[in-house]
């Protein structure tokens, strides 16, 4: 089947991609970067999938998902950076003033990887983004040179995913996932 990006609209969906096998359970529900930190940390168990089922409600969503015909297969965050940590996170620069997007999680579930669903998902992310009437969009991927990255931190993408969607270099940054440096990558959307 054809894979299907669509806006991150249903909060069952997000949550098949995102969420926990526990409800007690304190993973990131892709909240890390979405909301300051001192916010993340207070949240506990259930009350971070609270907070994700009210994003999913928002306009615009927190980023888009990848179906596979009816089953949900693949997650990427997409947001105006002004409404993220990298507003103000110190180890990314920004580049311009610009009110760029940010894309910050790409996320494909088991049994789907290898299949190509990282590169559709963040075509999504870049269409939804200018759907919105971003002007550009940002991504921080780990330059990894062709080095294998620990699945866990692999959410960040590599910097070949990046260019292959035709992202470019923007700057280097303080920021290193996995013992790979970040590298920020944009896209101009104008």
């Amino acid at each position: 089947m054809a894979i299907e990006i669509r806006p991150a609209t249903q909060f069952e969906d997000v949550k098949a991609v995102v969420g926990p096998k526990r409800p007690d359970a304190n993973v990131c529900w892709c909240l890390s970067y979405r909301i300051p930190s001192k916010q993340n940390l207070a949240l506990h168990g259930p009350e971070r999938g609270e907070l994700v089922k009210e994003l999913v409600g928002h306009d615009p969503p927190p980023g888009v998902l990848a179906y596979d015909g009816d089953e949900v297969v693949g997650w990427a965050a997409v947001h105006p950076r002004a409404d993220t940590s990298f507003a103000h996170n110190r180890k990314i620069p920004h580049v311009d003033d610009l009110d760029v997007w940010s894309v910050w999680c790409i996320r494909v579930r088991p049994g789907h990887r290898g299949k190509g669903t990282s590169h559709h998902l963040l075509q999504g992310a870049v269409d939804f983004a200018r759907a919105y009437g971003a002007p550009a969009i940002e991504g921080y991927p780990v330059d990894n040179q062709g080095n294998h990255v620990d699945f866990t931190m692999a959410y960040v993408g590599t910097r070949q995913l990046f260019e292959r969607a035709g992202f470019v270099k923007a700057a280097d940054t303080d920021s290193v996932i996995n013992g790979f440096p970040r590298v920020l990558m944009r896209l101009n959307l104008g």
